[in-house]
């Protein structure tokens, strides 16, 4: 009888998930979100003046898949208003806006509640003081009204970064790169750097996983 009252008592009481996961930075796919949030300059107040989903090519970041590697360089925008360039848009001319971008993957409220650690290596960085590239792990609330995060300045080699997720339906887990700085005209890029990243191979259930994300919601603050 006491055995019985065991096994029944087990079968009330759930196996406890798994409270910590790793993930890595993949290769291109449809798994890669990119944001960009663009702000006033400093000598201007610094202002938020608006945020959007971009296209990752558009954030100034490429995937070499044949070498396991992506690249960001600082952001730039094709346009010549003055919006953006002080003078208007042209070689040598300031930007007028810095701006924000974000590569990153969102994988929705599955790992709630759980640790969750980010792996993976920089392979090189060449980025000035005029940029700040940094790693990080978001976890939005369910409307992007809060997050929970940690960022990590970017610098050369491994890196590994966690964050404890929270508890909450709806919530919205974010993991990837950012850069940050005055936009630049796009012939003037390379006297400020870039940063190289290194990526691995997605297994098929990672993948499958991944575009499942894309049916969350992908505004982020």
């Amino acid at each position: 009888m006491k055995n019985l009252m065991l096994v029944a008592i087990a079968a009330l009481v759930p196996m406890s998930a798994a409270h910590a996961v790793v993930v890595t930075a993949p290769t291109s796919g449809p798994q890669w979100l990119g944001y960009m949030n663009v702000f006033e300059l400093p000598a201007n107040g610094g202002g938020f003046v608006f945020g959007s989903p971009w296209g990752t090519a558009d954030l100034n970041s490429s995937f070499d898949d044949a070498n396991l590697r992506i690249t960001m360089s600082p952001n730039t925008i094709g346009d010549p208003n003055p919006f953006w360039y002080q003078g208007g848009g042209a070689p040598g001319n300031p930007g007028n806006k810095s701006m924000e971008a974000n590569l990153y993957i969102e994988v929705g409220d599955i790992y709630n509640g759980q640790t969750v650690t980010f792996n993976g290596t920089i392979i090189s960085t060449s980025v000035t003081s005029a940029h700040v590239a940094r790693i990080f792990i978001r976890d939005f609330a369910s409307d992007f009204s809060s997050s929970n995060d940690i960022f990590v300045p970017v610098t050369a080699g491994a890196f590994s970064v966690s964050l404890n997720t929270l508890v909450g339906a709806g919530r919205h887990l974010q993991y990837g790169f950012q850069m940050k700085g005055e936009n630049v005209w796009f012939t003037d890029t390379a006297p400020f750097g870039n940063v190289v990243i290194g990526t691995v191979p997605a297994p098929a259930s990672a993948g499958l996983l991944a575009l499942g994300g894309l049916f969350v919601a992908r505004r982020r603050r």
